[in-house]
């Protein structure tokens, strides 16, 4: 019996004649590019966020985009991030011809620590982008106090951390914007590329959406130099009939997480730390070993799949070389990036898949 990190079929088949008809009424409309069916997920999504707006995009990375591009970021500013998360978040910068700049993470939650972001900021610093990694939020209120005084924007890379909550606040309605992704294997996938910005600013929603559809409110009337960044049809159509369902997955998922919890206590790895004042969505549950290689092919030999989130911090990317940060500039990012390992994690996931991943690892722990 292998163990799956995700099974997307097992999802798709629970809810497969909502998503059949809702496929079906898109092509019958002809709607296939933004449309009534991205307007009606919109409407369902910005609320969720606690958000009053809620544009649909081409992808998490074209959110943040355009969401640092509605802020005004552009060549030669600054915007201040962590180096311990997906790419996109310091491609999303450079995009817009700003630069990058890091600061080392929190150990325990992985988020962006608050305490050495304020060291970081000059002159041409123009936002800060917190990421809710894995799906915990980061600590925004120190991060909105020193944006207030210091005039900076907040964009939240919320594209794991759909639903979660800092101090009973929605991500994606804390910051100036929230960008989400719905890539297939997120808390909320579509069936394809998707991604969505949020806001509470009536001028930030209006901006972002002229922008992803070419710079027009109007066709053919150009306004800006926009992008082809609109959200599909068939997308808005799968992600309104999953917004029915997404607080059902979600607590699935923090079901999963306590059992892990409890099931790997004792053995030799260290369990996410959930923080009392936040709602965990647990987009992954990334457990730290000394000895994570072994682990990892450990649990493989056993027929169990597993992940890293991320095995490279984004400074020590090639991609980035330009930036000139060696090993040892973010030290808390590098040790977690060479300690972590994402364990299976679904909301479907079968109690008797959790009890093999633990049996395993604590046979692991005992050599």
């Amino acid at each position: 019996m292998n163990v799956p990190y995700a099974d997307l079929r097992a999802q798709y088949h629970s809810i497969k004649p909502e998503i059949d008809e809702a496929v079906l009424q898109l092509l019958d409309s002809t709607q296939f590019v933004l449309g009534s069916r991205v307007a009606a997920f919109e409407d369902l999504f910005a609320p969720y966020c606690h958000a009053a707006h809620a544009a649909g995009s081409s992808s998490g990375t074209s959110a943040l985009h355009l969401a640092l591009l509605a802020l005004g970021v552009g060549p030669g500013d600054e915007v201040i991030t962590t180096p311990h998360t997906f790419i996109a978040t310091a491609a999303a910068i450079g995009y817009c011809g700003a630069h990058p700049v890091f600061v080392d993470i929190d150990p325990v939650s992985f988020n962006i620590d608050v305490s050495k972001i304020e060291p970081a900021i000059t002159p041409n610093t123009k936002a800060i982008v917190p990421v809710h990694l894995y799906g915990q939020p980061a600590d925004m209120d120190p991060i909105l106090e020193i944006a207030t005084r210091r005039g900076l924007g907040v964009v939240e890379d919320a594209a794991q951390a759909h639903g979660a909550e800092y101090r009973g606040r929605r991500v994606g309605s804390i910051g100036d914007l929230g960008c989400f992704s719905f890539y297939p294997g997120k808390n909320l996938g579509a069936y394809g590329e998707g991604g969505a910005v949020t806001t509470n600013s009536a001028e930030l929603d209006e901006a972002v959406r002229v922008l992803r559809d070419w710079g027009a409110r109007e066709k053919h009337h150009h306004e800006v130099k926009g992008f082809n960044y609109r959200l599909e049809g068939i997308q808005g159509a799968v992600l309104a009939v999953k917004m029915a369902h997404i607080e059902r997955w979600t607590e699935a998922r923090r079901v999963v997480a306590a059992r892990y919890d409890e099931s790997l206590a004792g053995s030799a790895v260290v369990t996410p730390h959930a923080l009392p004042d936040r709602r965990h969505v647990y987009h992954v549950y990334s457990v730290r070993s000394d000895d994570r290689d072994a682990l990892a092919a450990h649990l493989s030999a056993d027929g169990i799949a597993s992940g890293i989130h991320y095995p490279t911090p984004v400074h020590l990317q090639p991609a980035f070389a330009e930036l000139g940060h060696g090993r040892g500039d973010f030290p808390e990012a590098e040790a977690a990036a060479a300690s972590i390992l994402s364990l299976p994690m679904y909301p479907e996931m079968p109690v008797e898949f959790q009890e093999r991943v633990a049996e395993s690892i604590h046979a692991w722990s005992a050599k």
